[in-house]
């Protein structure tokens, strides 16, 4: 016999638009979940290869200034599969303690001034090493965070980087690089690369953003994350190659972050964010691109710049870089609360914009966090689409960088 049971999450007073779907138990204690029309069997063991317990108990922010919620991990997988967005807060409840100072003493952004360098720069940019190395990225089975594979694909990413590194930059420039891992419990860490500024006592970064994870709708299933967020991987990968090929030397400290657990409500993201804050380092501005790839067939070519919970100046900064640096337009478009590693950030007081793939409605939706999302999908998938983003990445580093 089996029966259903509604799972109640304890929102103190917060009110989903969406509910949360069912959990269904028979009388042998088999769980299934029902996600977007598909039942999944919930395991009641460790699956081979993940170290994910459902049952976990993890504390929840769905929308700014409500209270967080306690919840399962498998809410959380439910949550997402809804469409909700939120910042899984459970370690990093710290964040943004100190965001009204920052908030309060913004800096502004300069008039474009490095037209010269940077167009000699954005030249040298190709496809060839964003498809082979996300060939190579995606064909990890899933870069879930809790996965062994999205271990293996992250130190794949790691030896990528230093690579790279040890093939395009000088010795001189090499002297002003440091690639560390930041480690994470869950043992899929984020990466950071930093080339240091040549000015010391300007120590105001600017990051460049991507998160490395993927997931499927049920985690425990293929994910190969071509678009989310492999392309965005590898874009700011190729605008690093192409930096440290030109002998990029910037005035302010550069870094490069390939974040961790973006799947699992920002994990990865909180924990930089909330140690940079704790540390007090400056963040003159943070850009992030997740999803460059995808151009819906029938809609105009263009670069989708995110207006909501993003910092206003250096948005405009950003489509200003866009005009000047690249060969589409852009278009305004929203994501919603928590949508992608900008947010962690914005939390903390710190500037941040996020740019996409396009207007966010056309979107590679109906791939993402399955095993359909893959380069060979459709033609819709597109290279040349990314090198844009590369071009504007490149741009971001160079006129902000100095």
């Amino acid at each position: 016999m089996r029966t259903s049971l509604l799972l109640l999450l304890p929102f103190s007073g917060i009110t989903l638009s969406k509910p949360i779907n069912q959990v269904f138990y028979d009388a042998g204690s088999n769980r299934q979940v029902v996600m977007q029309g598909q039942v999944f069997d919930v395991p009641s063991n460790p699956q081979p290869g993940f170290n994910l317990n459902l049952d976990e108990l993890r504390l929840v922010q769905l929308s700014e200034g409500q209270e967080p919620v306690w919840m399962t991990e498998l809410e959380k997988i439910e949550a997402k599969a809804k469409g909700l967005r939120f910042f899984d807060i459970t370690d990093n409840r710290n964040l943004g303690s100190s965001a009204d100072f920052r908030v309060a003493t913004r800096a502004s952004y300069p008039p474009l001034s490095a037209h010269e360098q940077v167009t000699k720069v954005i030249k040298t940019l190709s496809t060839e090493g964003p498809r082979a190395n996300l060939e190579k990225f995606s064909s990890f089975r899933t870069r879930y965070y809790r996965s062994e594979t999205g271990k293996e694909s992250q130190q794949w990413l790691l030896s990528k980087i230093n690579e790279v590194t040890a093939d395009f930059a000088s010795p001189s420039l090499k002297s002003l690089i440091s690639i560390d891992e930041f480690h994470h419990p869950w043992g899929q860490h984020s990466i950071i690369v930093r080339i240091n500024g040549s000015d010391a006592a300007n120590d105001q970064i600017v990051i460049l953003g991507a998160h490395q994870d993927s997931t499927n709708l049920w985690p425990f299933l293929a994910a190969p994350g071509a678009d989310d967020d492999g392309s965005g991987s590898v874009t700011i990968l190729e605008s690093y190659r192409a930096l440290l090929a030109s002998d990029f030397h910037p005035i302010r400290p550069v870094e490069f972050h390939w974040y961790s657990a973006e799947e699992g409500g920002l994990l990865g993201s909180q924990a930089i964010a909330q140690h940079y804050e704790a540390q007090g380092l400056k963040v003159y501005a943070m850009s992030q691109y997740d999803m460059t790839a995808w151009v819906k067939r029938g809609t105009a070519e263009e670069v989708g710049v995110i207006v909501d919970y993003v910092d206003s100046a250096l948005t405009e900064f950003n489509k200003g870089l866009i005009t000047e640096y690249l060969d589409i337009p852009f278009v305004e478009t929203k994501c919603g609360y928590a949508c992608s590693d900008h947010a962690p950030w914005s939390k903390a007081g710190y500037p941040s914009i996020f740019t996409i793939e396009g207007a966010f409605e056309n979107s590679n939706h109906r791939n993402i966090h399955t095993a359909n999302d893959r380069i060979d999908i459709s033609d819709e998938f597109s290279f040349s689409h990314m090198l844009e983003f590369s071009k504007l990445a490149v741009a971001f580093a160079i006129e902000l960088g100095g």
